[in-house]
């Protein structure tokens, strides 16, 4: 796609009026591999290429997307969200797009591009491998690679024209065991914005033992058993509690729309003093990480919430401008075939002071933490319920028996302004957001926190 074609693009969608137009292109290079039972069970590679033209004119927005093959295909689609809008309207001209590096923050030393399937499959047998010689009462592994490289271009009638090229990798490992009629499963992933180099053995190997043990585990630990307690929440377990508790409600789109419990609360404190929430998508490597969000503005380290006082919220174009905040560079979208809307990248409890052991000692009795799982979450009241997938009783200032079939349930702030203790240290968890049918690329980071009374679900007694 060059600046010549961007810009006769642009031209043709502001031909019948319209403020403000903008191309997005993209090609995006697919390969996913499973094998389940050491038998493979999907390799499915493809190409998928396409574009989207947005089109405004006051506050009717018009998008027009499809498959493109050549420049052709773009001038037409072009065409369609022109005729899309209003005749009459007041004509604007585009100005000519110049190209624009931004610097990017993942290194990617090795093409996966350029590595043998065979190579690839070779990891998930040995992952196969590792995790089956673990314990006899595994009874199922499931390992699974997919990689993905983007390549991008962003271009406006502003004159604004960017190009991006994104590489993610994801290698996963899920394990059930059984122990009598009882069964469990465990799940550890690779995933980030390296190259190839990421996946080296010992990382595999070490992510199948992490998903074996984690199943053998819970197969053989008692169910937990209902009520409050002080829980301490293990940097391990990575940011499910603050994307899902906190991140969603500091999305702009939410806020303008007056549907989150964050509405409106610029300046105040929302959170204990000792928590600082940032979502940074310049952080090196990281799944959510890009130079650029989906409408071309540098990707940045926003702090959102800072000593517990709301500072701003995630925001696209739009919404920045309507609530008169700085663009963030989070207007992200799946692909061509979607508008662009406010989403996080990579977002982070970040460090305290404390020791995170002397967060477990300090507690006499209550729930330790170690890995999450899937939550949910209503953005209007805070509200939340998230899977614990690994957790132990804590007895004296030391873990105890491990714990099975445990989850947490909360209000948001209400956690966030009760947490009395943060550690020093930072885990990552890794995932696909979605919001809107849209599915995008996230991390998310903690320390290791004390939260003096929740609610765990579990067992009653």
């Amino acid at each position: 796609m060059s600046a010549r074609n961007a810009a006769h693009a642009l031209r043709t969608a502001l031909s019948r009026g319209g403020d403000w137009a903008e191309l997005y292109w993209e090609r995006h290079e697919t390969l996913q591999l499973v094998l389940d039972d050491g038998r493979i069970e999907d390799a499915i590679s493809g190409v998928d290429q396409g574009a989207g033209i947005r089109v405004t004119s006051g506050e009717r927005t018009t998008y027009a997307n499809g498959n493109m093959a050549d420049v052709d295909d773009l001038i037409a689609l072009a065409g369609r969200a022109a005729r899309s809008v209003a005749d009459g309207g007041e004509l604007h001209e585009a100005s000519e797009p110049e190209p624009d590096s931004v610097p990017g923050h993942s290194t990617v030393a090795i093409d996966p591009r350029s590595v043998a399937v065979e190579r690839k499959l070779g990891l998930l047998r040995r992952a196969n491998e590792v995790a089956r010689s673990l314990d006899p009462r595994v009874q199922q592994v499931t390992a699974s690679y997919g990689e993905s490289v983007q390549e991008i271009l962003i271009a406006n009638s502003e004159g604004l024209l960017r190009t991006d090229t994104r590489v993610r990798l994801n290698l996963a490992v899920h394990v059930v065991a059984k122990q009598g009629d009882v069964l469990e499963s465990g799940f550890e992933a690779l995933r980030g914005t390296a190259g190839f180099e990421m996946l080296t053995d010992q990382a595999v190997e070490q992510a199948a033992t992490d998903a074996s043990r984690r199943a053998v585990l819970n197969v053989g630990a008692e169910p937990a058993p209902a009520g409050t307690y002080t829980v301490v929440l293990s940097s391990e377990a990575g940011g499910t509690l603050i994307h899902e508790s906190v991140g969603h409600g500091l999305e702009a789109d939410l806020n303008l729309k007056g549907l989150s419990v964050y509405s409106g609360r610029i300046g105040q404190k929302v959170a204990s003093e000792l928590i600082t929430v940032i979502d940074d998508g310049t952080d090196p490597d990281k799944r959510g990480t890009s130079a650029m969000d989906d409408e071309g503005t540098p990707t940045n380290r926003t702090v959102l919430i800072e000593n517990g006082i709301l500072r701003t919220y995630l925001s696209d174009r739009k919404h920045a401008e309507k609530l008169g905040i700085p663009r963030s560079g989070n207007g992200r979208r799946e692909s061509f075939r979607y508008l662009p809307i406010c989403r996080m990248t990579n977002t982070m409890i970040a460090r305290g002071r404390s020791d995170p052991a002397e967060l477990l000692r300090s507690v006499k009795d209550g729930v330790f933490v170690k890995k999450m799982g899937g939550g949910q979450v209503d953005v209007v009241s805070g509200n939340f319920a998230f899977e614990i997938t690994e957790c132990y009783r804590i007895r004296d200032g030391k873990l105890a028996e491990p714990l099975r079939g445990a989850t947490l349930v909360g209000q948001g702030p209400k956690l966030m302004s009760e947490i009395d203790m943060v550690g020093s240290d930072l885990g990552y968890s890794t995932g696909t957001c979605g919001k809107d049918g849209q599915g995008a690329p996230v991390a998310d980071a903690q320390p290791t926190i004390r939260i003096p009374s929740v609610v765990v679900g579990g067992k009653l007694k």
